[in-house]
């Protein structure tokens, strides 16, 4: 019997529901803010990437079942979960060491454009929260 993939936003709401438009709303004042609200800025999102990271990367590496799915619904294989887990709890480790964030940046700017090319072709999610995240990295790298 064929199973099928149950969309995320079936899903009850979360932080992630949450981080999104917060997330947003930091990237434009992190990125067009001037002086102290620019300042302010760059942390906090820096702090919420590193959230977003953590539980999505703990997520895969947990074997959550939805992160199952998507990844049989790639049809890759499981180790690319367990790999994708660990890039992005990596990522969102090296954000936090000083001197450190920009190549965290950038790590998790490549993965999430892996991320973008899988849902594309074979997942039936929205590709709307990893282009935020990937901007949101590109971001943080620019401005690190």
């Amino acid at each position: 019997m064929s199973q099928t993939l149950v969309a995320p936003a079936a899903a009850p709401a979360r932080a992630r529901d949450i981080t999104v438009p917060i997330l947003t709303a930091l990237l434009v004042v992190a990125c067009l803010g001037a002086g102290g609200a620019k300042r302010a800025g760059v942390p906090i999102l820096t702090a919420l990437l590193v959230v977003a990271f953590l539980e999505t990367g703990g997520a895969r590496r947990g074997g959550v079942p939805i992160m199952i799915q998507f990844f049989d619904q790639i049809g890759l294989g499981q180790w690319l979960r367990i790999v994708t887990g660990v890039i992005e709890v990596v990522g969102a480790a090296t954000l936090l060491v000083p001197g450190y964030g920009f190549f965290g940046a950038v790590w998790l700017a490549a993965n999430m454009t892996g991320a973008i090319l899988a849902h594309l072709p074979a997942l039936p999610s929205s590709p709307a929260p990893a282009i935020l995240l990937l901007v949101a990295s590109l971001a943080v790298a620019r401005l690190c």
